[in-house]
C-alpha cells in the first residue's frame, strides 16, 4: 500500500511538472509526432546559429541566408516558443489532452506569422524606422495578443496581467498629470505603442528575449541532455553514498544531490521532482515527517538556481543588464551558494540531532564527516590538478600544433575513454527502488561508475573560467555550446563504448539506446524552454513600457516615499514585492521586473544614504528572493510538487520550507552592506578568510533560528547566537560605534584632503543640488578610485570638475561620455538658482582592523558551547 502510495505521489508531482513547465497536453498520431518534431528541429536550430555552419553554408553555397538567420534568430526563438506553448499547454481546464483542437490551429497561424513577418519583411522596414504602415500595426496587435494567450497558457494569468498593466500605462498614463510631472511622458499613440513593442527591439524582442536566444537555451538543452544520459542519477547515487550513512544521511543527500542537479537544472519544480521522488521517500522512512522531508526537498531544490556554474536563467540576464562578464556572476554568487547550502546541510543535521535520528546501513568502512570533507577538498584539489595538467600539456604541444583545436579534442576524447574504461569495470550506476532495504550504496563504485558524467561539466567550466596567455575564456554561449555536443556524443556513445569494454554483443541495442536519449535530450531541452520564451518575450513588454514611459521613476517614487528614504525599509519592501510576484510569475520574469524597476532606485536611496550599493549586490539581491518565492506559501509551486510526492500537506511544506530557507533570506540583506561575501575587490587570502568566517556565521545562525545548538537551546542563548552571527557578518558596525570610519573635509580643504591619499584610494564625493525634475534639494554619493597626482586634475578627468566660490566646491555639469554623467549630468539641475556643489569629500581613516571584533564574537561562542555541552545528550555528530 506506501509503494502504490509512493508511485501515485511520484505521478501527480511529474503530472505538476508537465503541467508547469512542459506542457500538460500529451497528443497522439500525427498530432503528438509534430509536437515532438517542433521540439527536435527546434533545439537542432539553437545549436546551428550557436555553430560556425551558418557562415560555412553561406560560403559553400553562395546563399546568403544560411548566415542571416543567426540575425533573425530572436524572431525565430519567439516562433518556435509560441509554437509550442499553443500545442502542448491546453487553454482551459476543459480543452482536449489527447489531440489538438481547430482554434490552436489558427493561433499557430497568426503567431508564427506575426513574428516571421518580421523575417521576411525586413528589409522594407528597415527602410521605414518609425514609419509604421497600417500591416506594421495589425501584424503586431496580433504578435501581442498570441503573445499573451501563449503566456497565460504556459505561465498563469499573472505575467498577463501586470504585462497588460503595464501595456495600459503606455497607453493611459499620459493623461495622468502627476505621471506627467514624474516622466515628462505625454502619452503614445496606437501606431507608436505597437510599433516599440513589437518592430523593433526595444519590446518584446529586446535584451531578454535575445540571451534566451543566445544563451539560456543551450544551458537548458545541456541540462536536459546530461539528465536524460544518466547525469541525474547519478548525482543522487553519489550523495547518497557519500552522506547516507550520516545522521539524517538521507536528507543530507537530498541537500547536496540538488546543489548538483541544479548546476545543469534551472526549475525548482523539476529539481524537487528528480531528487525528491527518491530522497523524500528515504527521508520519510528514516523518521522524518512528510511535511519536514518535502521541505528539505524543496530548500535543497529552489536553491540550485543559486549553484554556479550553471545558474537559474535569470543570472544569464545579469550578463546584460549588470554589463559584466558571466564568469564575475559565477565569481560573485560563488560564496553565497556555497555556504547556504553548508547551513541547510547543518539544520538538516540539528534535525537529525532533534529527532534522534540514524543514517543509512552501508557496506564497507563506514565514512565520518571529517572523511567527507577531506574528500571534498580533495575532490577540488583534483580537479584544479588537472586543469593546470591540461594547461602544462597544451603549452608544451602548442609549438607544434599551433591554435589547432584537435589538441584539444584528442585530450578530452583520450580523458573520455579513460573514464569510460574505468566504469565498465563496474556496474551501471542505476536508480534505486526508494522502497526497497536501507541501504546506501558504496562511495568508489558509484563514483567511478559515472565519473565521465562529470566530463561535460568540466568542459563547460573550463571554458567559462580557464583564462592564460595562450587561452581566451569563451563566451556564456559558445561554452555552452561545446559543453552540448560533448554532451551529445556522450550521451549517444557511453552505453555501446562501455559495452565493448565489457565484451558484450549487443552494440546496436546500447548504440540505439544512447540515441533515444540523445533525441528524448532534444525534446526536453525544447520543452523546457516553453516558458522561458515566452517569458522572456512578455518581460519584454515592461522593459519596453519602462524605455518608452520612464514608468520606473513613478513606481521609484511611490516606494521611495513610502520607505521615508530609509535603505533598510526599502530593501524589506522589495523582497516582499520580489516573494508576492514569484508567487505567480517564474522567477526569469520576476527578476526583469523587479530589477528594472527597483534596482535604480535602491541604488539611489544608498547614495543618498551615504552607501555606494554595487549593482550586482542589487540584481543579485532581486535574484535571491525571486528564486525564494518558488516555496512561499500559499503559492510555492516547488512545494506542491513535493508534497505531491511525501504525501505531506503543501501549506506546512512551503512554511517549513521557508523557514529551512530563512538562512538564504538572510544573505542578501548582508551582502548588501558587506560586499565582501560577493568577492567584491577582495584578494584571494582575505576571500578565504571571509569564507570561512561567513560559514561559522551562517551555522551560528541557522542554530539560533532551530533552536538547538550541542543541546536545546533556551531563548536567551538563541538570541546571544543571533548576537554573535550578526558580529561575525557586521563586524564593521561594531568598529563604527568606537571610530569614525572617514575624515571628512568640505571646501577648498576638501581638495586638499584627496591629494594627502595615495594611489589607489577611494575617495568619496557628497554631492548636493536641485534635481533636474522637481527642484528640490538631492543628495548622492559618488566615488573615485584616486590616480595620484594633481587632486584637481584628477577629479576633473573623472567628470568631477569643480570651481571654487566662497568656500564652495561647485560642481561644473559633467560632459558625456565622463564616468559620472549618467548619475550626475542628467538628474541635476546646473542652471538653476542654487548651484550643485561638493559638500563633503571623504577617505578612510586609519582606524584598527575590524575584524578584531571577531575575537569577543568567538570568545562569546565558545562560553555558549561550553554551557550547552553539560546538557548535551548525544554527541554533537
Amino acid at each position: 500500500m506506501a509503494q502504490d502510495h509512493q508511485h501515485d505521489g511520484a505521478v501527480a508531482a511529474d503530472a505538476m511538472v508537465a503541467e508547469v513547465d512542459t506542457g500538460a497536453r500529451n497528443a497522439t498520431g500525427f498530432q503528438g509526432k509534430l509536437i515532438i518534431a517542433i521540439c527536435i528541429i527546434w533545439s537542432l536550430f539553437q545549436l546551428y546559429i550557436a555553430s560556425k555552419l551558418p557562415g560555412m553554408m553561406a560560403q559553400l553555397t553562395g546563399i546568403s541566408d544560411f548566415a542571416n538567420v543567426v540575425g533573425q534568430a530572436r524572431y525565430i526563438h519567439l516562433a518556435f516558443a509560441m509554437s509550442l506553448a499553443i500545442f502542448a499547454f491546453p487553454m482551459f481546464r476543459t480543452s482536449p489532452r489527447d489531440r489538438i483542437p481547430l482554434y490552436d490551429w489558427g493561433l499557430l497561424a497568426l503567431g508564427v506569422s506575426a513574428c516571421l513577418y518580421l523575417v521576411f519583411f525586413r528589409y522594407q522596414i528597415a527602410d521605414r524606422p518609425g514609419l509604421w504602415t497600417n500591416t506594421d500595426i495589425i501584424m503586431s496587435a496580433i504578435g501581442m495578443v498570441v503573445l499573451m494567450i501563449c503566456v497565460y497558457r504556459a505561465l498563469g494569468l499573472p505575467l498577463v496581467i501586470i504585462a497588460g498593466a503595464f501595456v495600459a500605462f503606455a497607453f493611459f498614463g499620459g493623461y495622468s498629470e502627476w505621471v506627467r510631472e514624474i516622466t515628462n511622458y505625454g502619452g503614445a499613440s496606437l501606431s507608436k505603442a505597437l510599433g516599440h513593442y513589437w518592430m523593433q527591439t526595444e519590446g518584446v524582442f529586446g535584451v531578454a528575449l535575445g540571451v534566451s536566444t543566445s544563451m539560456i537555451f543551450l544551458f537548458v538543452l545541456f541540462g536536459a541532455l546530461l539528465d536524460r544520459a544518466g547525469g541525474g542519477n547519478w548525482f543522487i547515487k553519489v550523495a547518497i553514498a557519500l552522506l547516507g550513512a550520516l545522521r539524517g544521511g538521507p536528507a543530507k543527500a537530498s541537500v547536496l544531490s540538488s546543489m548538483m542537479t541544479g548546476m545543469i537544472s534551472g526549475s525548482s519544480i523539476a529539481n524537487t521532482v528528480t531528487t525528491g521522488t527518491f530522497t523524500i521517500p528515504l527521508m520519510k522512512r528514516i523518521g522524518f515527517p512528510a511535511e519536514k522531508a518535502g521541505a528539505v526537498e524543496v530548500a535543497s531544490s529552489t536553491n540550485g538556481q543559486l549553484t554556479p556554474p550553471v545558474m537559474g536563467a535569470a543570472a544569464f540576464l545579469m550578463v546584460e543588464y549588470v554589463n559584466i562578464p558571466y564568469i564575475d556572476v559565477v565569481k560573485h554568487a560563488f560564496l553565497p551558494a556555497v555556504i547556504s547550502y553548508i547551513a541547510l546541510l547543518y539544520i538538516v543535521h540539528l534535525e537529525a540531532l532533534k529527532m534522534q535520528m540514524q543514517g543509512l546501513k552501508k557496506a564497507g568502512r563506514h565514512i565520518g564527516p571529517i572523511m567527507i570533507l577531506v574528500l571534498f577538498l580533495t575532490g577540488f584539489i583534483a580537479l584544479g590538478a588537472l586543469t593546470f595538467l591540461m594547461i602544462g600539456i597544451r603549452s608544451v604541444l602548442e609549438p607544434i600544433v599551433g591554435d589547432s583545436i584537435y589538441i584539444a579534442v584528442a585530450l578530452v576524447a583520450a580523458m573520455y575513454i579513460g573514464l569510460l574504461f574505468v566504469a565498465s569495470k563496474y556496474p551501471d550506476v542505476a536508480m534505486d527502488d526508494p522502497n526497497a532495504p536501507l541501504e546506501a550504496p558504496r562511495l568508489t563504485p558509484t563514483l567511478l561508475g559515472g565519473a565521465y558524467y562529470a566530463l561535460p561539466i568540466f568542459i563547460l567550466v573550463w571554458n567559462l573560467m580557464v583564462k592564460t596567455e595562450s587561452l581566451d575564456r569563451l563566451s556564456p554561449a559558445l561554452s555552452a555550446f561545446w559543453a552540448t555536443i560533448f554532451m551529445i556524443v556522450v550521451a549517444v556513445t557511453h552505453r555501446p563504448i562501455k559495452a565493448f569494454f565489457r565484451g558484450e554483443t549487443a552494440l546496436n541495442t546500447a548504440f540505439s539506446v544512447g540515441w533515444q536519449d540523445f533525441v528524448q535530450g532534444l525534446i526536453m531541452g525544447a520543452r523546457n524552454m516553453i516558458g522561458i520564451g515566452v517569458a522572456t518575450g512578455a518581460a519584454g513588454i515592461i522593459v519596453g513600457t519602462i524605455s518608452l514611459t520612464g514608468a520606473h521613476q513613478v513606481i521609484g517614487q511611490v516606494i521611495e516615499v513610502i520607505s521615508g528614504g530609509n535603505l533598510i525599509v526599502l530593501l524589506l519592501l522589495v523582497a516582499v514585492l520580489s516573494l508576492i510576484l514569484g508567487m505567480g510569475l517564474p522567477t526569469t520574469a520576476n527578476y526583469i521586473v523587479v530589477s528594472s524597476l527597483m534596482a535604480p532606485v535602491i541604488v539611489g536611496v544608498g547614495a543618498q544614504a551615504g552607501l555606494v550599493v554595487p549593482l550586482i549586490a542589487v540584481h543579485m539581491f532581486v535574484f535571491y528572493f525571486g528564486i525564494l518565492a518558488d516555496d512561499t506559501p500559499p503559492v510555492g509551486l516547488a512545494a506542491y510538487a513535493a508534497a505531491a510526492i511525501s504525501r505531506g500537506d503543501p501549506i506546512k511544506t512551503g512554511v517549513q520550507g521557508f523557514a529551512y530557507d530563512i538562512r538564504t533570506a538572510l544573505l542578501p540583506f548582508m551582502f548588501i552592506f558587506n560586499t565582501d561575501l560577493l568577492l567584491i575587490d577582495v584578494s584571494l587570502g582575505k576571500a578565504v578568510m571571509v569564507f570561512f568566517v561567513a560559514l561559522i556565521a551562517m551555522l551560528i545562525f541557522a542554530a539560533a533560528t532551530q533552536g538547538y545548538f550541542i543541546a536545546k537551546s533556551k531563548r536567551w542563548e538563541s538570541a546571544a547566537l543571533l548576537f554573535i552571527a550578526f558580529m561575525l557578518f557586521r563586524p564593521d558596525f561594531f568598529l563604527d560605534q568606537v571610530s569614525e570610519k572617514y575624515k571628512t573635509a568640505t571646501g577648498p580643504e576638501a581638495v586638499q584632503i584627496v591629494g594627502t591619499q595615495p594611489e589607489g584610494a577611494l575617495i568619496r564625493f557628497m554631492v548636493e543640488g536641485p534635481d533636474f525634475d522637481t527642484g528640490e534639494n538631492r543628495r548622492t554619493t559618488v566615488t573615485m578610485v584616486y590616480p595620484g597626482g594633481d587632486p584637481s586634475a584628477a577629479m576633473s578627468d573623472n567628470g568631477l570638475a569643480v570651481l571654487e566660490e566662497e568656500g564652495k566646491l561647485l560642481l561644473e555639469e559633467p560632459f558625456p561620455g565622463t564616468p559620472y554623467f549618467g548619475q550626475l549630468g542628467t538628474e541635476y539641475d546646473y542652471y538653476g538658482d542654487q548651484p550643485v556643489v561638493i559638500s563633503q569629500v571623504q577617505v578612510e581613516n586609519e582606524r584598527l582592523p575590524k575584524e578584531l571584533f571577531f575575537i569577543p564574537a568567538l570568545l562569546l561562542l565558545a562560553g555558549l558551547m561550553f554551557i550547552q555541552s553539560r546538557r548535551a545528550t548525544q554527541p554533537a555528530f
